[in-house]
């Protein structure tokens, strides 16, 4: 495998340590030339790694007086365009399993998986980013789909990995993932999304519900998810249709 580019890792570098609070907000970071000299990169690595953070609302810059953090570059933050966003949480974030994956009877997550009968397989668990919980997710399979992972020690109570459910899932498809169906809105922590995540019972959460669908248009997979607004930012960039 090869190497990240030095701009990323030095990115990389510079998000873990404003989310954990060495550069809080409002803090100026160090300069372009104390970079050079401390990680040995190239004046051009240190400006690309800057552009990214701003980019993606990290930092911030003063012309003449430096790069400063911004309250949410504390926080994990995502951009997501696809399916391929969402499975590259693997990238940079741990899935510690809560309850693992077994069979229950929900009417509700049935009816949204079009099932004909109110049995699914569920498995909960939460997500880290720098061992910092910031969502608590109930993942809901049919039966048929769930047999494929029910071995799967990656969704038994305790593991924690770097996969996702739907990357788990999608080699043993028919036929692939090809749309997630979201709808965001604010809900109160239960006991179980309190726990996992750090909060209080009652405490307002951004709860995102995904339906996955594959390629014939049947679903596969309702995850709803449960995300500390104090530790997450979700961002998505929209486009005019028919401009260049």
């Amino acid at each position: 495998m090869r190497a990240a580019p030095a701009y990323q890792t030095l990115s990389q570098r510079l998000r873990e340590e404003i989310a954990a609070g060495t550069y809080r907000e409002g803090a100026r970071l160090p300069t372009e030339s104390e970079l050079v000299a401390e990680h040995g990169v190239s004046r051009q690595t240190v400006r690309r790694a800057f552009q990214d953070l701003v980019a993606e609302g990290v930092v911030y810059r003063v012309p003449g007086r430096g790069t400063y953090a911004t309250e949410s570059g504390r926080r994990y933050l995502r951009q997501l365009g696809s399916i391929e966003d969402l499975m590259s949480l693997s990238d940079d974030t741990s899935m510690e399993v809560l309850a693992g994956l077994q069979r229950r009877v929900d009417v509700d997550a049935a009816a949204r998986l079009r099932l004909d009968d109110d049995v699914v397989f569920t498995v909960t668990f939460r997500r880290l980013h720098s061992r910092v919980p910031f969502v608590v997710t109930r993942v809901h399979l049919p039966e048929p789909v769930a047999q494929s992972v029910v071995d799967s020690a990656d969704l038994r109570t305790g593991a924690v990995s770097t996969t996702t459910v739907i990357a788990l899932l999608e080699p043993h498809l028919g036929t692939p993932i090809t749309e997630a169906a979201q709808s965001i809105t604010v809900a109160p922590a239960d006991d179980e999304v309190a726990g996992g995540v750090g909060c209080a019972a009652g405490h307002p959460m951004l709860r995102v519900d995904r339906l996955y669908s594959d390629a014939t248009g049947t679903p596969v997979e309702l995850a709803v998810s449960h995300f500390l607004p104090e530790q997450y930012t979700y961002r998505v960039t929209l486009r005019r249709s028919g401009l260049r």
